[in-house]
């Protein structure tokens, strides 16, 4: 049984977060820990440049809103988001924070994935605890 539990999550319709929180409360002992946590994925600059500040902002408090939304979803649960490249600021965050877990949904690879590699896939390679994947 963990007692530190990260939940990365992403808000899309194709990683099954619900399966997720359970799995997560099933691999709790008594008293866990768990973290629902969410990587804001960079923005170029160049991009960015041309968005008005407060649009950019909305979408952060926005983001912000609906990752404690989710996190509501496993009792207990911080929520926690992050920006940077998902599959690095996930296993950075598990090393900083000493977790014993890490709970990932995965979706279904494409041919992309077979170039770039998913997160989950990122996650599982490196990551320095026990990595449980959600299909």
């Amino acid at each position: 049984m963990y007692r530190n539990i990260l939940v990365p999550v992403a808000f899309d319709d194709g990683h099954d977060t619900q399966a997720a929180f359970l799995a997560a409360r099933k691999l709790a002992s008594e008293n866990a820990k768990f973290t629902v946590f969410h990587v804001m994925e960079a923005i170029p600059a160049y991009v960015t440049a041309q968005i008005p500040a407060e649009v950019m902002a909305r979408s952060h408090d926005d983001a912000q809103k609906a990752l404690t939304e989710m996190a509501a979803g496993l009792p207990g649960a911080s929520a926690v988001m992050a920006a940077g490249h998902a599959g690095r600021a996930i296993v950075d965050h598990a090393a900083a924070h000493d977790i014993d877990c890490i709970v990932i949904a995965s979706h279904k690879p494409g041919l992309e994935n077979l170039l770039l590699g998913s997160t989950a896939d990122r996650v599982v390679r490196h990551a320095k605890c026990a990595v449980h994947v959600i299909r």
